[in-house]
């Protein structure tokens, strides 16, 4: 059955030539003390090196120990920290601090805190200290009920994250993606690293890539119902679907604009696939492309004024970038012959896309001119990148294993791991915004 439905997405892919709740993400309520921002490291400089950091296992067993060590994976996967084993430490847990104890280990930067529970209510004290400078940095307290623990570890990891680089962290963010179990398909939404999987019960005969709106209380997505293919909104906060797109010919979801006022699809409605703009204010749709050909996978730049997208009017599918309204359109990719799936950087200075060499499909990084294209996976076909919220990361579709699946990795192609499990086949990744509803 599942060789059939990959046989099935394999079409639809060379037709249109795209690899085209809780849902609501329980967020930890916290006390924090304030503290100044100060950016310690430039973790866009070439000559990079990961920062020391020594993580103690947070007092209060087995909360403060399940704690650490998710405040541990989460800062060791950012490529910005490496940890340094407890067994070199000499320092007490408690929350005193010598940067004697930590120079000679080379350590930079300290974590301690304790953890306590009050039948079902958590919470924690957590001190961050910088060696280099010798001062704490800061002392926050943390509250939430038990069954977000998780969340209230990724909390700490995004406030430890940004008080060394001056960055937000990702930790929080979550990851939406079509999952396969017992032949039905359903929308799923887990956090970053794949844990707290949640079904939204949302399905069809066939689902595509979902979208997040910018502010994380939406999805837009793809279905094959009824033997046509529509285009639906998923409301976190009014749990309910809405039929947006039917008409005829195939209909399939792409980017919000940043303002949430209206989306990008492609239609063949009118015959060949083009873009259209849905205004959500008015129901009304703009056509944006007419060459004579396919267009599809449009992705809205971050500022809402560009559009990238995949054409065949060179003869091949390759990216384009063309302005919001349609206009001046240029192309981005000039190796290979088959490149699909684009999709901006939040910082708009780079397009990652999936390109076909070697026969295998692979995740590829360019600059928006054409410049600098950088081919970041090897093993297995690799397609559906999706950027995190900082840009320093990248979710994506594998089979490398033998059934596909979603990874991650940073944005330089380090660290590739896969965050479904292997008794799940999982495609089209979407990673949220950093704050979700």
């Amino acid at each position: 059955m599942n060789a059939v439905k990959d046989r099935r997405y394999a079409v639809c892919n060379r037709l249109l030539f795209i690899i085209l709740l809780a849902l609501c993400c329980l967020l930890p309520v916290f006390l924090p003390a304030p503290a100044e921002a100060r950016v310690y490291i430039d973790i866009t400089s070439p000559g990079f090196r990961q920062i020391p950091i020594a993580i103690y296992k947070l007092s209060g067993a087995p909360a403060g120990g399940e704690i650490s060590g998710i405040i541990k994976n989460d800062l060791q996967f950012s490529g910005v920290f490496s940890y340094v084993d407890r067994d070199a430490y000499i320092e007490t847990p408690l929350p005193v601090f010598d940067p004697q104890n930590w120079s000679p280990l080379g350590v930079e930067i300290v974590v301690k805190g304790s953890v306590t529970v009050d039948g079902d209510e958590l919470s924690a004290t957590i001190y961050l200290y910088d060696v280099v400078e010798g001062k704490k940095l800061f002392q926050k307290e943390y509250r939430a009920v038990r069954k977000n623990l998780r969340p209230l570890a990724h909390t700490i990891s995004n406030d430890v994250y940004k008080a060394v680089t001056g960055e937000d962290g990702v930790f929080r963010s979550r990851i939406a993606f079509i999952g396969e179990k017992g032949g039905k398909e359903n929308i799923y939404i887990a956090d970053w690293d794949g844990k707290r999987l949640k079904n939204t019960g949302v399905g069809g005969d066939l689902i595509l890539a979902p979208h997040w709106s910018r502010n994380g209380k939406r999805l837009i997505y793809s279905a094959a119902r009824g033997r046509q293919w529509l285009i639906f909104l998923l409301d976190f906060k009014e749990k309910k679907e809405r039929l947006l797109v039917r008409s005829e010919g195939t209909n399939i979801a792409g980017d919000f604009l940043p303002d949430g006022s209206g989306f990008l699809f492609s239609s063949s409605k009118a015959g060949t696939p083009d873009i259209y703009l849905f205004d959500l204010r008015t129901l009304k749709q703009k056509r944006l492309t007419r060459w004579r050909g396919i267009e599809v996978s449009p992705s809205v730049s971050h500022d809402g004024k560009e559009v990238a997208f995949v054409s065949d009017h060179g003869g091949s599918p390759q990216v384009y970038i063309m302005n919001i309204n349609g206009s001046d359109i240029r192309r981005v990719t000039f190796s290979g012959n088959y490149n699909t799936s684009p999709v901006w950087s939040p910082r708009g200075d780079r397009i990652a896309y999936s390109g076909r060499i070697y026969g295998k499909n692979q995740i590829f990084i360019v600059n928006p001119d054409g410049a600098d294209p950088l081919q970041l996976t090897e093993r297995g076909n690799n397609e559906e990148p999706s950027f995190a919220p900082n840009g320093r990361y990248i979710t994506f579709t594998s089979d490398r294993d033998g059934r596909k699946g979603v990874y991650i990795m940073r944005a330089d192609g380090e660290a590739q791991k896969r965050i479904t499990a292997k008794d799940m086949r999982a495609f089209g990744p979407r990673w949220s915004p950093e704050k979700i509803f």
